[in-house]
């Protein structure tokens, strides 16, 4: 497919959806997908699936079908203190951070370390005051605590930090039980979580056609007790998958469609959001997966197909620094990904491929969306607008400056943060500094005034139960 550069945004057509649809049943019903879960692998052989091998299952298309009438379309994540925060019905798009970073990119040093437990309480107060971000991830692998429970911790320092809506992940199947119940104390019991669902569960599946027992337990229980989740598959292209964008696309799809039909066996209804990314390329250059290709629109044109809430990829970067390259990165990826329609958009500061976490790359993505934000909005035309009366009224050499349309309507316009309109001289009396240390700055003005709005005490004490206990289960 060639594009014009100045045409509008890639969209696939509806038959080459249709393509990769048949593609990926064809998939399933010829070649089988990997359930490495019992229960799975009964609930789909009374379905009509068949079964060989132990755990080979090959799905007939008609239990997808069956499945694609039940899934809601539409989705709604509440706030902390119960209400609506973010409608995922396909007409717009949210923002947030990623997880589980391996390294931070310290912004007062420079310099690349491991994290700890307070870079994770820095990182969602900053996430807590921007505007722009609108659900919060975990955003570290901290060091200094156990890992095998560290996603405890995690959601612990979330819940105490902001009220906004989360993704969270669960490493084993143990902590996705932990989290549910810190998630129950926090919004107030069984009910409250099941009618205002304030945070869903980041599934990652290690490909399209193998899929473990850890996620498999938790897609089973989270769909039993009406907690959202994304059933995420993720095969790199030219590795574990195929290395065309549309194999690619089809092979980890039919993982996604497996997840859907599991969903709605074990409940109807089930809310689960769809990825609007690939696994990412494998690049045959650095032998590392790309997490910012071009060649990113097929999948959310299958997204949009299905009409599922999806769950997309931006504001990443390949570079190593907070630098043009991770600006342009994230600038691009983002258009990208709030043009082809996608309901969450994560992974707002990352550098090096998704191992790093920048509170500096954060600030400039936080001002990306406000940009992007401003570039959907319908621009107004009316007579208010259009100011006819006042341009009579003016005349053809007037100058419209002191003029009480322009006081009234000046500030409709979008006006920077971070990035500088000024002139060179003034931009020099201020230090000249560039966009990366101006954004280094807020984030040290963010840390040194915000304060989060935490839960009551109570709540507190029962997260802090929580975590106790599952240090308990590691000594």
């Amino acid at each position: 497919m060639s594009t014009i550069i100045g045409s509008a945004f890639p969209q696939h057509s509806k038959q080459d959806c249709e393509m990769i649809h048949q593609a990926s049943l064809e998939i399933l019903e010829r070649v089988g997908v990997r359930l490495h879960l019992d229960e799975a692998v009964q609930l789909l052989e009374r379905a009509g699936a068949a079964v060989s091998d132990g755990n080979l299952v090959r799905l007939p298309p008609r239990l997808v079908e069956r499945a694609m009438d039940t899934v809601p379309k539409e989705l709604t994540l509440f706030s902390r203190g119960g209400d609506p925060a973010m409608v995922l019905d396909g007409s717009r798009s949210y923002f947030g951070p990623g997880s589980d970073c391996l390294n931070i990119l310290d912004h007062r040093t420079g310099t690349r370390r491991k994290p700890v437990l307070r870079d994770v309480v820095d990182g969602i107060r900053i996430c807590d005051d921007l505007s722009n971000i609108d659900f919060v991830m975990s955003l570290f692998l901290p060091t200094d605590v156990d890992g095998t429970i560290a996603d405890r911790y995690q959601l612990q320092i979330l819940l105490n930090n902001t009220t906004k809506p989360l993704i969270f992940v669960a490493y084993e199947f143990a902590g996705c039980l932990d989290a549910v119940e810190m998630l129950r104390a926090a919004v107030g019991g069984v009910e409250a979580l099941e009618n205002n669902p304030m945070a869903a569960c980041y599934i990652n599946v290690p490909s399209g056609l193998v899929h473990n027992e850890d996620s498999l337990q938790k897609l089973l229980y989270l769909s039993k007790i009406g907690v959202p989740f994304l059933y995420i598959p993720s095969s790199a292209g030219g590795v574990k998958g195929p290395v065309t964008p549309a194999g690619t696309v089809a092979f980890d799809n039919a993982g996604v469609l497996v997840g859907l039909v599991l969903s709605q066996l074990q409940k109807e209804g089930s809310s689960v959001i769809i990825p609007s990314m690939t696994g990412g390329t494998f690049d045959m250059k650095t032998l590392v997966s790309s997490y910012c290709e071009p060649e990113r629109t097929l999948a959310h044109s299958l997204g949009r197909y299905y009409g599922l809430p999806m769950f997309g990829l931006g504001g990443a970067s390949e570079s190593k620094a907070a630098d043009g390259q991770a600006a342009t990165e994230a600038a691009l990826t983002l258009i990208v990904d709030v043009l082809g329609g996608s309901s969450l958009i994560h992974d707002l500061g990352y550098l090096e491929s998704g191992l790093t976490f920048s509170f500096t790359q954060l600030l400039l993505c936080n001002e990306i969306v406000s940009w992007v934000k401003a570039l959907t909005q319908p621009t107004e035309v009316s007579s208010r607008t259009l100011a006819v009366d006042v341009v009579e009224s003016i005349g053809p050499e007037g100058q419209f400056l002191e003029t009480d349309h322009t006081l009234s309507y000046y500030r409709e316009r979008w006006y920077p943060s971070l990035f500088d309109r000024s002139t060179f001289e003034s931009w020099a009396d201020r230090g000249g500094k560039d966009l990366a240390a101006r954004a280094a700055e807020e984030v040290d003005r963010i840390l040194e005034t915000h304060q989060p709005c935490n839960p009551s005490e109570g709540v507190e004490r029962n997260l802090q139960s929580i975590v106790e206990q599952a240090e308990k289960s590691v000594r």
